[in-house]
């Protein structure tokens, strides 16, 4: 579901324009998720902060930093606080995690089926992650699992986030995600959270 006014435990889906953002877009047509609008993905934590894959490493930041940035903010429908909470709290486990754009060539070699020895496994680390990666693991540390569709650990771009979250409803984009996105003004739920 998606919504205007992000909450800790949110997805934020964005576009990263040049070179990056075209080399992202490139990543995501290889792994079947065409060319979808979102190349980057970040977590919404506390306290008006976020925590998102980068080059130098996971970084917690302030949120800030994507005033006025085309943003979409979703979760899965029915998440509740305290799984909210957990995801958040998981988070912190990947401050520093390395960045690595060889997921993404990972997963589409994963996608044609070339039979890659430790690709699985190299696909699932936790030493290296793209964004939406890192999002997708915090959820499974909190046992919320976004995927139903029994792919591998690790096997997620910032694209097939947009397409299970958010894609079924750009007419929603007001919507929320619960009690708490649904009964805020804008910028009301970040100062309450």
């Amino acid at each position: 579901m998606i919504h205007a006014t992000p909450v800790p435990g949110d997805i934020g889906l964005t576009r990263i324009s040049g070179t990056t953002g075209k080399l992202i877009r490139f990543g995501q047509w290889l792994n079947g998720n065409g060319f979808a609008d979102y190349e980057h993905a970040f977590l919404v934590l506390p306290d008006e902060r976020l925590l998102e894959a980068e080059p130098g490493g996971a970084r917690v930041k302030s949120l800030s930093e994507y005033d006025g940035a085309d943003v979409v903010y979703t979760c899965p429908a029915g998440l509740t606080e305290e799984q909210r909470g957990a995801v958040c709290e998981a988070s912190g486990r990947y401050v520093g995690v390395e960045y690595s754009f060889l997921d993404f060539l990972a997963i589409a070699t994963h996608r044609v089926h070339l039979p890659v020895p430790g690709l699985r496994r190299y696909v699932a680390s936790t030493k290296h992650m793209i964004c939406s990666q890192l999002v997708d693991q915090c959820y499974q540390d909190a046992d919320v699992h976004l995927f139903a569709d029994r792919r591998w650990s690790g096997y997620v771009t910032p694209g097939a986030l947009y397409t299970l979250l958010a894609g079924s409803g750009e007419q929603a984009r007001e919507g929320a995600c619960d009690a708490a996105a649904q009964n805020t003004e804008p910028g009301e739920a970040r100062r309450a959270a």
